[in-house]
């Protein structure tokens, strides 16, 4: 008699496959929370300009963008050919600066609202007269830290 005993055909039990859907579930309800879509439609055509020191923004909730430029051949029968400022959604004049920046600035907590920046976005054909018309009043509202978007220009190798 001996003292082992042979396991024979003896199988691996079964992986069971009933969480798999909620595990699916969960990953899909995460993404969806996590994602961050669009904030804005561009009505206007902006090509940045090229540049070779760059440096990123942190915080990009601290960030209100301004956007300039001639209108996309879908709005120019609304807008006409002459460069255009947008701000979030929808073409705006220049004096609508002002209130644009206290509407970004409520969805802010107080003590960041001097770590605020406004990001120009300015398309490279765009002559710079109306690009100090928003800076003069930007400075008028209290909004002195401003940014310049940009591409990075490939270096030849």
């Amino acid at each position: 008699m001996s003292k082992f005993k042979k396991k024979r055909g003896k199988a691996m039990p079964t992986i069971s496959t009933a969480s798999l859907p909620d595990i699916i579930f969960m990953l899909l309800f995460f993404f969806m929370v996590v994602t961050v879509l669009r904030q804005s439609e561009l009505q206007l055509k902006v090509v940045t300009p090229e540049a070779t020191e760059l440096t990123k923004l942190d915080d990009k909730q601290l960030v209100n963008y301004i956007y300039i430029g001639k209108p996309t051949p879908k709005y120019v029968d609304i807008y006409g050919t002459a460069p255009q400022i947008q701000l979030n959604d929808k073409i705006s004049k220049i004096n609508e600066i002002p209130f644009f920046l206290l509407d970004h600035k409520k969805d802010i907590p107080e003590k960041k609202h001097g770590l605020i920046t406004t990001s120009l976005r300015v398309d490279g054909e765009i002559t710079m007269g109306i690009v100090t018309d928003v800076k003069t009043e930007l400075r008028k509202a209290g909004q002195l830290r401003v940014n310049y978007s940009a591409k990075t220009r490939q270096r030849d190798l």
